[in-house]
């Protein structure tokens, strides 16, 4: 892997953590019991990867 493509990836990783974050404190603030809001969170952050790995599978 080039430089680009791992400073590329950690950027991903970076954007996925800041919404995961975002994600699950929107949802415990609403009242979601602690579980559910890191389940929230996950969800958003592999929704994330998921676009943003078929992105480069779709550019290659």
């Amino acid at each position: 892997m080039s430089a680009v493509q791992i400073l590329s990836l950690l950027l991903a990783l970076s954007a996925a953590l800041h919404l995961a974050t975002a994600a699950a404190l929107i949802a415990r603030r609403t009242g979601a019991d602690p579980a559910h809001a890191i389940l929230t969170g996950a969800g958003a952050a592999a929704t994330a990867l998921g676009l943003y790995f078929a992105a480069v599978t779709a550019y290659q």
